[in-house]
């Protein structure tokens, strides 16, 4: 075996985990996730962690990179490099094949192509300045900073008001980078029709509404996190939060979420196309192969 990362990725519900599961389990290998929010402890079931999926055979396939850090901390893409980068080196110096495993694109590409990225201290002085300034306003000054690739910056003030502040800082200050180097890596992609992945997405709703979802976000409110925290996570934390403040009926919540994910999942297969546009060598697999 060469040490080669390999890569498994696919937009949500696609059962890219299940498949990354059955090759390390082949390979004897070892897991990371690529997931921006499994980071978080005791966001489960929202973020789709489905941890009983690493048993396979009666064997635990190990995992890396999942309930690291507490909710309410706003994990970002350059620690999340730091921690691919030392989690690599441990499973490589043994001997053992990794396998990068999730849908979050950019985590994905910032490791695999090495990407210099900055650690960009707190301005609470820029931060207070910012927050008197009207949402729209505050895109448009974000544009005209640098280009909006990254939709997710616009998705709530707070996402907005740290990617101003980070390019602020990228503006006026000679910045000391990591560069770890890319990673020669085989990259899979699981390959879902859009009709059948928006079953898929429906139905898995579905599932974790009655399964303790909503269960989940109000005990996670009840341990001290405000609405604001949870909503900074989107898609399953932002609308059934605020279901449970009484802002959306359930019926709206469970629409307006369906969408949210829908989208989401659009977004994601944008960027792995785009990741091809770049250069990188997908491998697609049809996903009724794999099921």
């Amino acid at each position: 075996m060469n040490q080669k990362l390999i890569c498994i990725l696919g937009p949500t519900a696609s059962g890219k985990t299940k498949f990354a599961v059955k090759m390390a389990y082949d390979l004897g290998g070892e897991i990371i996730s690529a997931d921006s929010r499994q980071v978080y402890r005791g966001m489960d079931i929202g973020t789709g962690k489905d941890i009983e999926d690493y048993l396979y055979n009666g064997v635990h396939i190990p995992y890396h990179l999942i309930d690291i850090v507490n909710p309410g901390y706003k994990y970002n893409i350059f620690e999340y490099q730091q921690d691919f980068n030392r989690v690599y080196q441990e499973i490589v110096g043994r001997g053992v094949q990794p396998i990068l495993c999730g849908g979050s694109g950019l985590y994905i590409e910032s490791v695999i192509n090495g990407y210099n990225l900055p650690e960009v201290p707190v301005d609470n002085n820029l931060r207070d300045e910012l927050e008197s300034i009207s949402t729209q306003d505050l895109i448009e000054m974000l544009s005209s900073m640098r280009s909006l690739h990254n939709s997710t910056d616009t998705t709530s003030r707070k996402r907005l008001i740290r990617a101003i502040e980070i390019a602020k800082y990228m503006e006026n200050n000679d910045l000391t980078q990591s560069d770890f180097g890319p990673i020669d890596t085989i990259i899979y992609g699981i390959d879902i029709s859009r009709e059948e992945r928006i079953k898929r997405i429906d139905e898995r709703l579905d599932i974790r509404l009655d399964g303790g979802m909503i269960q989940e976000v109000k005990l996670l409110l009840e341990s001290g996190l405000s609405p604001e925290d949870l909503i900074y996570y989107g898609l399953e934390y932002k609308f059934i939060t605020l279901y449970l403040v009484g802002d959306l009926s359930f019926e709206q919540m469970r629409e307006k979420l369906a969408i949210a994910i829908h989208q989401f999942a659009k977004r994601q297969m944008t960027w792995f196309r785009g990741m091809e546009k770049r250069g990188a060598i997908i491998n697609w697999i049809d996903y009724k192969k794999i099921i």
